[in-house]
């Protein structure tokens, strides 16, 4: 059985949803990307921006991803036990905010979009994760969903994903096995 994880990035980690080809849910929850009270990992750009534009707040924002990297590798491996077979793939959601080069100076230069600076933090740590996992990683726009009938089949079959994030995970994870080449049943 050929299973796909989609997750979306969040503050502190991301929502997933692990979908089998068949479109059932087999499982959903969330990848944590900090610790209980580590503030450093769950917003090293927050704690970046207190610092001001020091060499001690790069080595804050280095520490902090570091531990975020640390945490997903160890949380996206417990959903993987949970599941009891790797997933073929993983479908990361993104936006088109990949133009930023330097989170920290773009942290530094506007405090009001630091939470974009912490997601994309929390995107990188999943993609280390899911490498590190040895699945194959699929990056989706989350703009390029749309709806998709089987999200109607599993809402009918009571194991409908309830919030806008886990609807979104799912589809991506859907979105992914179908055109994941690893994916494909065996002949």
């Amino acid at each position: 059985m050929s299973i796909g994880i989609g997750l979306r990035a969040q503050k502190g980690g991301a929502v997933f949803v692990a979908v089998s080809a068949a479109s059932e849910i087999l499982l959903s929850g969330l990848v944590d990307t900090a610790g209980e009270g580590d503030r450093l990992a769950l917003e090293p750009y927050g704690v970046a921006r207190e610092l001001g534009a020091t060499a001690e707040a790069a080595a804050a924002v280095a520490e902090g991803r570091a531990r975020q990297e640390r945490a997903a590798v160890s949380s996206l491996r417990a959903v993987i036990g949970r599941l009891r077979q790797k997933p073929a793939v993983a479908a990361l959601l993104v936006n088109r905010a990949g133009w930023i080069s330097d989170l920290i100076q773009y942290s530094q230069a506007w405090p009001e979009h630091v939470p974009v600076a912490e997601n994309l933090a929390v995107r990188d740590a999943l993609r280390s994760a899911i490498r590190q996992c040895g699945i194959e990683l699929v990056e989706i726009d989350e703009k390029s969903l749309g709806a998709d009938p089987r999200l109607k089949t599993l809402a009918s079959s009571g194991n409908k994903p309830w919030r806008r994030q886990e609807k979104l995970a799912c589809l991506a994870a859907l979105t992914a096995l179908s055109s994941s080449p690893s994916s494909a049943p065996c002949r």
